[in-house]
């Protein structure tokens, strides 16, 4: 309680803040972001978001994105740095961890500016002053909404704000598809939707807007870079370098591709392997009934949700689907037993 007093009063005078979020920021990290922001410029702060890179074009249309530095932009980065060594307050939203802030990292840890945490994340680190988590929530910006609300600024919600917010809880819900869909993701979605927030215009500028490169793309993985073990209830994209530049790929045209893989009849893991410069990147996403995020922190550096987590690898893409499939079928005892207890109760 201390703490969110001592929080309170740091917000009740103007100050210099920074948002951050993680590498390669969804709809979460992005409207929790933009959300947090639009509402402490209207109690008078001077604030700037700083993403660690770039992020996809379909969100672009949230207010305040014009007005974002992208960190990886090397013509931004010194303009960058001396706003975070210049912040008095540093906001550092859905990641529990700093290394997800990659190359900002050391920037923000030195900063001796006032740190805060929002986040929903499992096993989050104590590296900030003031930490306003659940890992109950289905998104950071729930957990924004909620913390306005509890100072007791509502009323500054407006229909630009509300809408940043709803965007993050429809994506990290799947759109109110997953078991994280709670009572109050509906009661705080109804709330945003009352104070002006768009649901069909926000669904369909997120899920709605491709290029003609990304559907060709997405049919290129579906049959020629997907592979069943059905045998194992899993299945797998291995989507090489060489793949994306063929399809002229930009950030955030492999969101979602993982979900294809989910929705086979029979499924209950999917994974994603996309070859990078920097190594392969990884996202598992499970059923209800089968975990996957301490899979991804003993085996692939990673973690995050119960159903849904990333992860990474240093070896090759090969390698890596190699190394993936080796360990599916020596854990699947463990993976699956519970599933298969569950299935046995009902």
């Amino acid at each position: 309680m201390r703490e969110l007093e001592s929080f309170i009063y740091k917000i009740s005078s103007p100050q210099k803040i920074v948002i951050t979020t993680h590498h390669k920021p969804d709809a979460d990290a992005l409207g929790s972001s933009l959300g947090l922001a639009n509402f402490l410029k209207k109690k008078g702060h001077e604030v700037t978001v700083i993403t660690p890179s770039d992020y996809p074009s379909f969100l672009h249309w949230m207010k305040g994105n014009s007005e974002v530095i992208n960190f990886e932009d090397k013509t931004q980065q010194s303009k960058a740095a001396s706003i975070i060594n210049e912040a008095t307050m540093i906001f550092c939203l859905d990641f529990s961890c700093p290394k997800r802030m990659q190359d900002m990292q050391d920037l923000v840890e030195k900063s001796h500016a006032y740190k805060v945490n929002i986040d929903h994340h499992q096993d989050p680190k104590d590296f900030t002053d003031f930490q306003y988590l659940s890992t109950k929530a289905a998104a950071t910006c729930e957990l924004v909404y909620e913390l306005i609300v509890e100072i007791g600024d509502k009323n500054l919600i407006d229909k630009d704000i509300a809408e940043c917010l709803y965007a993050g809880i429809m994506t990290d819900t799947g759109g109110f598809r997953h078991p994280n869909t709670t009572k109050n993701v509906h009661m705080i979605t109804a709330e945003l939707i009352g104070i002006g927030a768009d649901n069909s215009k926000i669904s369909r500028l997120i899920y709605d807007t491709n290029s003609i490169n990304r559907l060709k793309f997405i049919g290129f993985a579906i049959t020629r870079r997907l592979v069943i073990m059905e045998d194992l209830k899993t299945a797998f994209f291995a989507i090489s370098k060489k793949d994306l530049r063929k399809y002229n790929s930009q950030t955030g045209d492999t969101e979602g591709l993982v979900n294809y893989a989910l929705s086979l009849g029979g499924i209950k893991i999917a994974a994603l392997f996309t070859e990078r410069e920097d190594g392969v990147k990884i996202s598992f996403r499970s059923t209800e009934d089968v975990a996957v995020n301490k899979f991804a922190a003993t085996h692939f550096d990673g973690g995050g949700h119960k159903n849904a987590s990333g992860g990474k690898s240093s070896l090759s893409l090969d390698d890596t689907t190699e190394k993936f499939q080796k360990l599916i079928k020596e854990n699947y005892n463990i993976l699956f037993n519970q599933a298969e207890l569950i299935h046995e109760k009902n």
